[in-house]
């Protein structure tokens, strides 16, 4: 027989009477029945009941186990009785009576259980994280995951992609956030990067010649942590072809995503048909560029219904260039309760408040409610309700003011009324292409033009749309929503040195810079560069979505906490003096 096991926790059945078999595995509950000891064996694979009576040869052994020691057993295995019979596990017909035990690894005091349901500080789950993985719950979201990749690498080979290898220390590359430096021993002062994604090096893969690329690859950015998003490090499938135009990539994409939350989804319903919206549209109607359309609201501009009015907070607001009052319709909100709580919602997110109309029926049929639309009078109020096709029971919400003010606080109202209400559907994946990305913005503050998506990307119209205003110029760039996640990101790629210089010097490179930054890929373009493009999908966020987690930090297995500390092992840590002289580095002291 094995040295350690000749079965897993989860293989034993009816058919495994009367043998004798050895398991090892995790004492994962002991319950004492009268002097009989009942011991739920854990292993990756299940769980098995074992027990031990006084006629057991190590029956004192047993007694003093704990909760997570490491255990072997011989044993023999019998046939539970009918009533005892547990259908909710694979080994719930039998249980093993053991005759023979081995310690493999004791435990001291478990700083958290494994066993139940208990909650725990994050803090201690992550230091602890080689326990808190034990939980069946952790370990059936990292079997999903490993499971997830799998799949996505089958799809993408299946669709005569390879899967190449890029460098992980390279140069420093603006990719819109901040690198991880490494220093270099061989040449002082000087320093790698971790790079923030392999996005040259694909392209320069497309120069090379080979026609479809992809990578599980391994992606790096000092970020500021949230609930959807690592702070230090994360995975993403990335892909780039050759010869191809935004469409194109979105055929191949498309079926390799949506087969993987079909496989992986527990039966969600996953759409069938992805729109394309424009970016600005996105804004418009969902107050974002990552909207969740399994909410159905959608906001309208309903500006023309309150010039002139005679609520002068609005009608004010109107007489200034580049505002508007936008509308979110909440089917079933009409009532002051729910109203006077989305106002307060408003207060809290920093505005002064959210006005309202409900509609409910009156003395003379339907009537309209509340501050505005006493203000701005019947005509005006029914105006609104039959643009946005409102009737009694309903209610709408008014934000004014320029977009960039209120747009990101309507959207969240948007997500709060729709889970309220009850609208947003849960057992499904929504998806949505977001297209049509403005390449540039311009700073509030000191008036400066820069790129606001992906730098690499062309424009539409390419070099004759870099003549005009550079906030008109859209880019062949796109991202795929789902559920209000960012899932996809990716460019058709400006391939042409002349476009890319011209691109860079809008947003204030100049030549020489752009060369020295982009000196590898502004050099191979010189050479017969292809029409490229590509994406990358973010597994980590994809995970989260399939386990429904809220949480990133759920789905990957060493993840670093709030702080970008990795509290398990101590890091980041201080380097040695001897290291600093190997390196040519002083770390100077934290400013107060």
């Amino acid at each position: 027989m094995h040295a350690f096991r000749s079965h897993t926790c989860a293989a034993l059945n009816a058919s495994h009477v009367g043998e004798t078999v050895r398991l090892a595995g995790w004492v994962h509950r002991i319950r004492d029945h009268g002097g009989v000891l009942f011991i739920d064996l854990r292993d990756h694979y299940g769980i098995t009941q074992v027990l031990c009576d006084p006629d057991s040869p190590v029956f004192n052994e047993v007694e003093k186990l704990r909760s997570e020691w490491c255990i072997r057993i011989d044993g023999n295995v019998k046939a539970r009785d009918p009533e005892l019979v547990n259908p909710k596990i694979p080994t719930g017909e039998i249980e093993v009576f053991i005759r023979d035990m081995e310690v493999l690894g004791a435990a001291e005091e478990l700083p958290l259980m494994v066993f139940g349901d208990q909650e725990y500080p994050e803090e201690t789950r992550l230091r602890y994280r080689f326990l808190d993985l034990r939980r069946a719950e952790m370990q059936k979201n990292m079997t999903l995951r490993s499971d997830v990749v799998r799949d996505l690498r089958q799809r993408m080979w299946d669709q005569s992609f390879r899967e190449y290898q890029t460098p992980i220390i390279t140069a420093s590359s603006p990719e819109g956030a901040r690198d991880f430096l490494v220093p270099s021993r061989l040449h002082p002062g000087k320093f790698y990067a971790l790079p923030q994604a392999p996005q040259q090096f694909k392209q320069l893969l497309m120069v090379s010649g080979f026609d479809k690329y992809f990578q599980i690859a391994p992606c790096f950015r000092d970020e500021d942590p949230r609930a959807d998003r690592s702070p230090t490090d994360f995975y993403q499938l990335d892909m780039e072809m050759s010869f191809v135009e935004q469409q194109d990539v979105f055929d191949t994409i498309q079926p390799v995503i949506k087969g993987a939350f079909e496989a992986f989804g527990g039966g969600r319903k996953v759409d069938e048909v992805w729109p394309q919206i424009p970016y600005a549209e996105a804004l418009l109607k969902y107050g974002t560029d990552k909207p969740d359309l399994r909410n159905p609201i959608e906001m309208q501009i309903v500006s023309e219904h309150f010039r002139g009015s005679n609520f002068a907070i609005f009608a004010k607001i109107l007489e200034q260039d580049g505002t508007e009052i936008r509308a979110i319709p909440a089917p079933t909100g009409g009532s002051r309760k729910f109203c006077d709580r989305m106002n307060a919602f408003a207060q809290k997110e920093g505005l002064p408040g959210m006005g309202y109309i409900f509609w409910r029926d009156g003395d003379d049929g339907m009537e309209a409610a509340g501050p505005l639309a006493k203000n701005i009078g019947p005509e005006r109020t029914e105006a609104i309700r039959q643009q946005l096709g409102l009737g009694v029971g309903d209610a709408a919400f008014f934000l004014g003011g320029k977009p960039s003010s209120f747009e990101a606080v309507a959207g969240r109202a948007r997500t709060v009324i729709g889970e309220e209400l009850g609208l947003t559907e849960k057992d499904r994946f929504a998806f949505c292409w977001i297209v049509d990305f403005p390449m540039y913005e311009k700073d509030d503050e000191t008036g400066d033009i820069d790129f606001s998506h992906n730098p690499f990307s062309m424009p539409q119209g390419g070099m004759d749309a870099l003549d005009g205003d550079p906030l008109g110029v859209l880019g062949y760039q796109y991202d795929l929503a789902c559920n209000g996640y960012e899932l996809v990101s990716g460019a058709i790629r400006n391939h042409r040195p002349e476009i890319m210089f011209k691109a860079f010097e809008i947003a204030g490179y100049g030549e020489d810079e752009v060369r020295k930054r982009f000196g590898g890929m502004v050099n191979a373009f010189r050479f017969g560069a292809p029409p490229h493009g590509g994406c990358a999908l973010g597994i980590d966020r994809m995970v989260m979505l399939l386990a429904d987690e809220q949480n990133i930090r759920e789905v990957i297995l060493f993840p670093m906490n709030q702080r970008a500390e990795d509290l398990m092992m101590g890091a980041p840590s201080e380097p040695t003096n001897e290291q600093l002289r190997e390196l040519r580095l002083r770390v100077l002291p934290p400013e107060d």
